[in-house]
């Protein structure tokens, strides 16, 4: 059974932000970190790296292959993600810090794509600030 990945997305506030980053459609995504997931083989078993912004889950994107780089204290982490975006029925997150393991029966469901348009990134996001949605 897949085990996903959860991190807190800095420097963007919006799923089109993170889309802006990453304009270059031709490189692949990567996800820089410092340590290393021990239950890689779990991750790459299927899993995803969901994303955090604002205190919420919104979105995911498979995880193609984990390498570490360098080596002792020099040694960093990339996550390499499969460029389409799949967004998730939100779910609040509290912060903290780096990454952390999620669980597949704790991951929120994926939206399908008539969902994801019904509403207006900015009315969604004051619900589910109001905790309506």
């Amino acid at each position: 059974m897949a085990l996903h990945i959860i991190k807190l997305v800095v420097g963007c506030e919006t799923i089109d932000d993170l889309l802006a980053w990453h304009q270059d459609k031709s490189q692949p995504w990567v996800m820089h970190t410092r340590m290393t997931p021990k239950r890689i083989d779990e991750v790459l078993d299927g899993g995803s790296l969901y994303r955090v912004f604002k205190g919420q889950i919104l979105c995911r994107q498979t995880i193609l292959a984990i390498d570490t780089i360098g080596e002792g204290a020099a040694s960093r982490c990339e996550v390499t993600v499969d460029p389409p975006i799949i967004r998730v029925a939100p779910q609040p997150r509290r912060a903290f810090q780096g990454w952390r393991y999620l669980k597949p029966e704790d991951a929120p469901p994926d939206l399908t794509q008539s969902e994801a348009a019904d509403l207006p990134p900015d009315l969604a996001r004051q619900l589910r600030e109001l905790g309506a949605w």
